[in-house]
């Protein structure tokens, strides 16, 4: 058997597998998945990626902001569908950095940065709720999947164009990995992106988080992108959704969010 058939071969099996794996749907949502990562697997990085970070990332000494990470954290853990999650919460002090995380596993990492932008428990909430979403719909396995078959496809692109010349080669491997990012990899960030909002919206209402301040949240997101983005983005060259498609969303899962509303 030949390379170049093996190859071949490798491909057509980890397509089959990708296919088996698709039966998996997200929860809410119900979109099936690709998924060639064993939760087990993706759970073990995520906890050895969280024990990294916080040896090489300082962590917020704030009592008062560390005791609403840890209030707002543990009620949207205990409505987030994540099996086996070994939950932990912590604040890390970069104050110059609005965002935040959540690996495989539970372990959700918080930037100073964002607090001035949440503001309050349900904008925090509005957050934590989106990062943990991430984790629960194995956002992480799926770009994972995604790598290793578009890995997999390069090396049978670049074996199909043995006997070209190099520079051949070389445009061929160039225009599948612009392709391959632009077609795949981004739309597809961006997908991720709107279904952890879905999903981040319902948690927060279950936990008991009024929904309608998730809406309030990003807006203030948005006017804080206007100010230091730098310019106006552009969509198909971003791994996140316009400030605009975020908000349009988010005002249509209201009325759903609303019915999951739990008053504490």
């Amino acid at each position: 058997m030949t390379y170049r058939t093996t190859m071949a071969l490798l491909f057509v099996s980890l397509l089959a597998s990708g296919v088996l794996a698709g039966c998996t749907t997200v929860p809410e949502t119900g979109r099936s998945q690709l998924l060639l990562v064993s939760p087990a697997e993706e759970m073990q990085l995520g906890f050895t990626e969280f024990e990294k970070l916080k040896k090489s990332v300082p962590i917020s000494k704030d009592p008062a902001a560390n005791a609403q990470l840890q209030r707002v954290g543990q009620r949207i853990a205990a409505v987030a569908p994540l099996r086996n999650a070994r939950w932990e919460f912590v604040l890390f002090d970069k104050p110059d950095v609005p965002n935040a995380f959540c690996l495989p596993g539970g372990k959700v990492g918080v930037y100073s940065g964002i607090l001035p932008i949440t503001k309050d428990d349900a904008g925090l909430a509005t957050v934590i709720g989106h990062e943990v979403a991430h984790a629960v719909a194995r956002h992480g396995a799926e770009r994972m999947s995604e790598g290793l078959l578009v890995q997999l496809g390069g090396q049978i692109l670049e074996q199909a164009a043995l006997g070209q010349s190099e520079a051949s080669r070389v445009a061929l491997q160039q225009a599948y990995g612009i392709g391959s990012t632009l077609g795949v990899a981004l739309p597809h960030s961006r997908a991720q992106e709107l279904e952890a909002d879905h999903l981040g919206i319902l948690y927060m209402a279950r936990a008991g988080y009024e929904p309608r301040e998730a809406l309030a949240f990003w807006k203030r997101f948005a006017e804080y992108n206007q100010k230091h983005g730098g310019g106006k983005q552009i969509e198909f060259l971003s791994t996140h959704p316009l400030d605009d498609q975020r908000i349009r969303q988010i005002e249509g899962l209201i009325p759903q969010a609303e019915k999951e509303y739990r008053k504490p």
